[in-house]
């Protein structure tokens, strides 16, 4: 969905102390074709089964920026890798496709992918108060824009330089094994066949209704849907939103969440979400247009779009050799609702996991390595921050009178200096000891000012 700034999120911190086991050249002419594999400090000591005359051979089950990143991670990494997508050319899903600026040298995005350099965003509450948040960014500082179509293809085809085999099919169902050695077994269809493919180790990254979850009995999440409508405006309306976002908060746009307008090359995304009225995710959409008539007047929809989004971490992501990352795995942050960051890194993550365990892809994997490798070193890094903007939906985003504080809060130049530290970098900024205690007392004075204290 689309990414906001997560006011007070960036006063929990996210562990940074890892043992860097793999090394990922970095490539500077962003191309897709990259010269030096990934290289590995594997132990020797693994009691896993050996793959004599092999490599270890992967499914990726989905392939958008979680998938595409596990599946570059793994083929690089010397794995056999496959990775599943569905009519790749015309695949996108409704996303204000806001990503931060460390994800553009972490990942290698080149220049060509971001449509717009958002340097203001501003923060409208239900009585139309508006707010500027983006005062404190630096000169060289911007939230890229881009739309996901084009990022997807080009991170699903830099999986294929290094080596993954893309499968343009529709995964119907995933065979379990009952023993810990046989294979999984894919089946899908393409070109009107059927097909099935046996594959050692497998990454759901098929987003929140994720059949790879279900085969795997993964449980269950509750799913927001997001619904967006891309609109072209005339030229003079686009200028408008240049270098401008727009968040929009109250209950006539949506009853738990926020509504958006991002500017892209030659559109504006016009989306909202919901979680406990998806029912009504029309009228909500309906609202935010109403709100934003005079800006839009004249524009004319290219595109409508609708898609669930998770909530919450599912309950089970590992489970024998079948990992989940992404929306399959429900990372989705609440409040902010970003996604696509944290996607393309579980993706990475995983698949360097299982580079790691197999040594290269010269052994078997288990869900032991799996858990050890991947999920135990994910939620020691990010965990904790999923579950501090889940509570900071529940108190901003419960009453339009907590989002009259919400946007009062926003003004204070120096959350938004912390608030963009945070979320373009992904890492704790050095705050004063001495601000964070006025932002507190801050906080608790617009709850009471806004009714929000002694009234639950």
């Amino acid at each position: 969905m689309a990414t906001a700034f997560s006011t007070l999120a960036v006063f929990i911190p996210t562990k940074t102390k890892t043992k860097t086991t793999i090394t990922r050249p970095h490539s500077h002419s962003h191309s897709h074709s990259h010269s030096h594999p990934l290289t590995i400090k594997a132990s020797s000591n693994s009691t896993n089964p050996p793959l004599p005359g092999r490599k270890l051979r992967a499914a990726v089950i989905g392939g958008g920026p979680a998938g595409s990143s596990a599946a570059e991670a793994l083929a690089s990494g010397g794995i056999e890798t496959f990775l599943f997508e569905r009519n790749p050319p015309t695949t996108a899903k409704p996303c204000g496709g806001a990503i931060p600026l460390c994800m553009l040298e972490e990942f290698d995005i080149p220049s060509h992918l971001i449509d717009r350099h958002v340097t203001r965003m501003r923060i409208f509450s239900p009585s139309n108060l508006s707010v500027d948040f983006g005062k404190t960014l630096r000169p060289n500082e911007f939230i890229a824009m881009v739309r996901r179509e084009a990022l997807d293809s080009f991170l699903r085809s830099r999986a294929e330089s290094f080596g993954a085999k893309l499968v343009s099919g529709l995964v119907t169902n995933l065979e379990v094994p009952e023993s810990s050695t046989s294979p999984y077994v894919v089946h899908y269809t393409s070109d009107n066949s059927r097909h099935s493919l046996p594959v050692d180790v497998v990454v759901g990254a098929d987003g929140a209704n994720s059949r790879v979850a279900r085969s795997i009995h993964a449980g269950t999440y509750a799913c927001a849907i997001a619904f967006q409508e891309r609109i072209k405006l005339p030229d003079h309306k686009m200028e408008y939103y240049n270098d401008l976002a727009e968040m929009y908060v109250g209950n006539d746009v949506s009853p738990d969440f926020y509504a958006w307008v991002f500017p892209k090359r030659d559109h504006v995304a016009v989306g909202t979400g919901t979680v406990c009225a998806k029912q009504n995710i029309k009228l909500y959409q309906k609202g935010i247009r109403d709100r934003v008539k005079h800006k839009i007047s004249g524009g004319k929809v290219i595109k409508v779009e609708a898609h669930p989004i998770p909530e919450h971490p599912r309950p089970i992501r590992i489970r024998g050799r079948v990992a989940l990352v992404g929306d399959a795995a429900g990372y989705v942050t609440k409040c902010s609702g970003e996604g696509i960051y944290f996607a393309a890194k579980s993706g990475r993550m995983c698949g360097e996991a299982i580079v790691k365990a197999s040594e290269g892809g010269d052994r078997m994997v288990n869900e032991d390595d799996l858990k050890r490798e991947y999920l135990r070193v994910w939620d020691s890094k990010y965990i904790t921050t999923f579950r501090f903007l889940d509570l900071l939906q529940r108190v901003f985003y419960g009453s339009n009178a907590a989002r009259e504080a919400l946007v009062e809060l926003c003004d204070d130049e120096y959350v938004q200096r912390m608030t963009f530290e945070s979320y373009l970098y992904k890492k704790l900024a050095d705050g004063d000891r001495l601000q964070d205690v006025k932002m507190v007392w801050n906080t608790i004075g617009s709850l009471i000012k806004c009714n929000m204290v002694g009234s639950k």
